[in-house]
């Protein structure tokens, strides 16, 4: 068997595969997030690794198996968060910085009028935005008196969720990522898979902090046998999009995934070629395989699934997430209701992080139903507006036949993935193995340990549950799209409209 640890922004998850990588046992765990000041987001460090402690316990013991029944451990995890602990003891410093946090909004503004950003971008495919990891880390180690001179000094440890977990499983023995996480680090040149010195200058990052990069595929230590009573090899990493990439068997130039959560991420394999968005995309480091780079062209967005827990929770329009669907097909068709969700600002292409949600073309006959049915429209807009930004960067990209593959919550309301392929006039595709982030871990663990097929062979075993094709007429959904287009364009900030 195979363990999957999903560490996530608001739960651990454990998953148990099989060796024929169907799903055996899955346990999952919720942890407190803080929210010290408005647009700040900590989680307690502790916390999150005993909640990952004890999901993999239950799960393997949900399973009636035991740690000796374990080929292997692939770890996903949210990715951008921030830790540094202290190297001796493992003790955190702070609170983790999570990738939502929004505190170093004004270091980055500093950055851009310096005009760094151009070789920033260009080292690393990444933008000038506190979304990513880089500004974070300067944050954590000049809010806690003294870290910046201990950290000089190598007494203190910097990782992304990864290398934290790893740190702790094999008690403290290795300190190292994976090239995904390095990636979305800000400090990683995805050219050369390396720490760049230079990118460390305008960051002001101490080398000593940093952990060892790895294949995303490889052997990174065995867990302290304490923990599950047997030692464990750890032998996959990768960030949960590029995770979800694996899983969803996107090996090839051209392909496409979606996966939606609190956000949506769309990731475009771009093969061994690094694809410089000109639409305000970011480049990434998709997986490393045998010293081997493949990127991605990725679009993020910020407001999804949280939609929907607006309406339920904010407005009380829904008992439960899962109605939506169905209260969207019962809307008139004939109003068009347009929600911009830009309660956190706009992601890609846009990044207005000042704009501000917006409802337009209410009629005294809007109710429920229609608002719904705006707040799942708008996942499947975005999405086309990030589909549509990939292949203006990449105009040569393989184009025949596109498939959209998506996987998370929204993927299981078929009125939903219906809306998005009419929206993207492209076949969509939801697979019958839901878990796809834990699958991507487990098959990169399964593969080190020669357990799992090859690349090739695991992508032929990839199977669809529902495929969806486009039924709109093209004519009406190119007036859908200028009308989203229009209510977009309406909600943007002063300062980028």
């Amino acid at each position: 068997m195979l363990l999957a640890i999903d560490q996530g922004t608001t739960s651990s998850r454990a998953i148990l595969f099989r060796d024929d990588l169907t799903l055996e046992a899955i346990r999952q765990k919720e942890f407190t997030q803080y929210f010290p000041h408005p647009g700040w987001v900590e989680h307690d460090p502790e916390e999150i690794w005993q909640s990952v402690l004890d999901v993999c316990r239950e799960v393997i013991d949900a399973a009636k198996a035991s740690a000796k029944t374990i080929a292997a451990i692939g770890i996903t995890n949210q990715r951008e968060t921030v830790l540094i602990w202290d190297c001796k003891t493992g003790e955190p410093i702070h609170r983790a910085i999570v990738w939502q946090d929004r505190r170093t909004a004004d270091q980055c503004m500093r950055l851009r009028e310096q005009g760094v950003e151009a070789v920033v971008t260009q080292k690393t495919g990444l933008l000038l935005d506190p979304y990513f990891s880089g500004t974070k880390i300067g944050a954590m180690l000049d809010a806690v008196q003294g870290a910046r001179e201990r950290a000089m000094r190598g007494e203190l440890a910097f990782g992304t969720v990864d290398s934290f977990l790893i740190w702790r499983l094999t008690g403290g023995r290795v300190h190292a990522t994976d090239a995904t996480n390095a990636s979305r680090t800000l400090l990683c040149n995805i050219h050369t898979g390396q720490w760049d010195d230079e990118l460390l200058d305008i960051f002001d990052v101490p080398r000593a902090l940093l952990p060892e990069i790895k294949d995303s595929a490889a052997f990174y230590g065995e867990t302290d046998p304490v923990l599950f009573g047997h030692a464990i090899p750890i032998c996959g990493v990768a960030g949960d999009q590029q995770a979800a990439t694996i899983g969803q068997a996107c090996f090839k130039p051209g392909m496409l995934k979606a996966t939606y959560g609190t956000g949506c991420f769309a990731l475009m394999n771009t093969g061994s070629e690094v694809i410089h968005s000109r639409n305000r995309l970011v480049s990434t480091i998709a997986y490393q395989l045998d010293g081997k780079r493949t990127y991605a062209l990725e679009g993020s967005i910020f407001i999804a699934g949280a939609a929907i827990q607006w309406l339920r929770d904010g407005l009380h329009f829904l008992s439960e997430a899962s109605v939506a669907g169905a209260m969207a097909a019962k809307s008139d068709r004939e109003q068009r209701v347009y929600l911009v969700p830009a309660f956190v600002g706009l992601g890609a292409p846009y990044w207005d992080p000042d704009a501000r949600g917006a409802l337009f073309g209410l009629t005294r006959n809007t109710g429920p139903n229609e608002i719904t049915r705006a707040a799942l429209e708008a996942v499947c807009f975005q999405t086309n507006d990030l589909i549509a930004a990939m292949h203006a960067d990449w105009p040569e990209a393989p184009r025949d036949d596109t498939v959209l593959r998506v996987d998370g919550g929204m993927a299981n309301s078929d009125w939903t993935m219906q809306r998005l392929a009419d929206l993207v006039q492209a076949q969509v595709d939801r697979p019958a193995i839901t878990e796809t982030t834990a699958l991507g871990a487990a098959w990169l663990a399964g593969r080190q340990v020669g357990l799992c097929p090859d690349i090739d062979a695991f992508a032929a075993s990839w199977k669809s549950e529902k495929s969806f094709a486009p039924l709109q007429p093209k004519a009406e959904r190119d007036k859908d799209i200028e009308g989203w287009k229009d209510a977009v364009s309406r909600t943007l900030s002063t300062h980028n409209s």
